[in-house]
């Protein structure tokens, strides 16, 4: 079983930046592909951005909406994945979730963007940015 716990939101103005963490359980996070995702009031949960495990040559995925924004790493040592988001916008308010999957599998784009590829879960953090 693998704990999926998010920090980091809040309420922001439109232009701010904002640190969101994950920390994954698990001895082999290492192995783990994380993704985040969001859900916004009434609408349906979208990707956000993916990283894949290191144990190949790490690659990173990313929403056409946050490309440029945000930064997604991952910190193997500490078990955590960020997503650093930057000139944040009203459309970012959603509630924000991290996901790991750790089937250990051949990751590719399309893969990593449903959020069915993801078997563990975090309760979410609600970002908030006004205008």
């Amino acid at each position: 079983q693998v704990q999926v716990v998010e920090s980091g939101g809040g309420l922001v103005q439109a232009g701010d930046s904002l640190r969101l963490s994950c920390a994954a359980s698990g001895r082999t996070f290492s192995r783990y592909a994380m993704g985040w995702f969001r859900q916004a009031p009434g609408k349906e949960r979208e990707f956000v951005a993916a990283i894949t495990p290191s144990v190949y040559s790490t690659t990173t995925y990313y929403a056409e909406s946050v490309k440029g924004r945000f930064t997604i790493s991952r910190d193997n040592a500490k078990n955590t994945v960020d997503l650093q988001m930057n000139r944040l916008t009203p459309e970012d308010t959603a509630v924000y979730y991290c996901a790991a999957d750790s089937t250990e599998r051949v990751y590719y784009s399309a893969l990593v963007r449903l959020s069915r590829s993801y078997n563990y879960w975090g309760q979410g953090t609600q970002v908030t940015v006004t205008s």
